[in-house]
């Protein structure tokens, strides 16, 4: 067997794509089975900067919907390509629309979340909100997606909100399943001595304790709820705020300012993985109280780095954890600074600890890695 894996456009630099179709990639390797992955070709996209926003998203698109679906029937056309035991995995589910220039009884897809999708459709619980241009484009995926013979989405809760979009839509015999993700990198704890030489370089005092988050700065984030956890915890717990990801936005600058909570505060934009490792072994808490996800990486991140998690008790949160988290309402601040107050009993945060390193054992490369070797083999099925 081959498995060719459509991956996604480089100059939209999605690097958890990125990452993702580089782990399915590396574990078929090791599985002893063949792979090579296409991207579409960048032609018009070189002539602008940034191909997420402006003019830059247009050329893109005409890379993505246009130039690349021409190359994947010319590539097909190639007798290697339609050797029987060629199969075809895309890695990202907003690439669906390639489907219908693959062959369709050797072609698989992953779903990391209809997020998009439902905010496009109206869904209010997605907080995801769409553009018209964008509600279009959504239900242009979706349509593809639902035609997928072959489908593994990355969380059951995934699976079941594109179960009701199917809404009993048959589309002949179809295996769809879920498979959870797998760490796309090595995360491990960091011992204290190496915590406490390593802060310093990142902008920390050694001892300084700190809450962390890690994401972008959309709003489905809910990074409000950290700043308002410092109110809630008032003289009991005298720490920091670490937002480590995407750069602290206008709206957020705005309410730290408003609660005089500037010097409570840190942002560390994109943090490289080695300081990734640092901040994850040596916070406090990691608070993941997002409104909305496909999956949740970081809560197994975490997990995997010995950080006791707070997350949002809204699936598919509770779902990743494996009960190995405390969950809270991501609209009450108050119940998150208690739960994290609780972790001030040193057996209740070893538990805890301990339990997230018992529950990551159900995301290694290897067992993802065997789901998808699976999929494929009952392609033809």
């Amino acid at each position: 067997m081959k498995i060719i894996l459509i991956g996604n456009y480089p100059p939209d630099k999605q690097e958890s794509m990125k990452l993702f179709s580089k782990m399915l990639s590396s574990g078929f390797s090791d599985s002893g089975i063949r792979s090579e992955t296409w991207l579409p070709t960048v032609f018009f996209g070189r002539f602008s900067k940034n191909t997420n926003k402006g003019i830059g998203i247009w050329l893109g698109y005409l890379d993505k919907w246009i130039l690349f679906p021409v190359i994947l029937k010319s590539r097909l056309l190639k007798k290697k390509y339609n050797d029987p035991g060629i199969n075809f995995h895309i890695c990202d589910h907003s690439n669906s629309p390639y489907l219908a220039y693959l062959p369709r009884s050797k072609s698989a897809i992953t779903c990391h979340d209809v997020l998009a999708i439902r905010g496009a459709l109206g869904f209010e619980d997605a907080h995801c909100e769409a553009s018209r241009f964008g509600i279009v484009l959504q239900k242009w995926i979706l349509k593809n997606l639902l035609s997928a013979k072959k489908l593994a989405a990355v969380s059951a809760l995934t699976y079941q909100q594109l179960e009701e979009l199917r809404n009993g839509l048959q589309n002949g015999q179809s295996n769809w399943q879920v498979i959870h993700n797998a760490f796309n990198q090595d995360f491990h704890p960091l011992s204290m001595p190496v915590c406490e030489e390593k802060l310093p370089e990142i902008g920390f005092i050694k001892t300084q304790p700190f809450l962390l988050h890690l994401g972008s700065s959309l709003e489905r984030k809910n990074r409000k709820l950290l700043v308002d956890m410092l109110i809630e915890l008032e003289d009991d717990w005298e720490g920091i705020v670490c937002f480590a990801g995407d750069p602290i936005d206008t709206d957020l600058q705005f309410h730290i300012n408003k609660l005089g909570l500037q010097n409570r505060v840190k942002s560390i934009v994109k943090p490289s993985h080695e300081k990734l490792l640092v901040l994850y072994s040596c916070c406090d808490a990691f608070i993941f109280p997002s409104f909305s996800e496909g999956f949740g990486w970081p809560i197994i991140e975490a997990q995997a780095c010995g950080a006791p998690v707070i997350a949002s008790n809204i699936e598919p949160m509770p779902e990743v954890s494996g009960g190995a988290a405390l969950h809270e309402s991501p609209g009450d601040a108050e119940a998150f600074a208690r739960a994290f107050l609780t972790l001030k009993k040193t057996e209740t945060r070893e538990k805890l600890i301990a339990a997230g390193f018992e529950n990551i054992k159900r995301f290694s490369v290897g067992q993802m890695i065997n789901a998808y070797l699976s999929l494929h083999s009952h392609l033809k099925n």
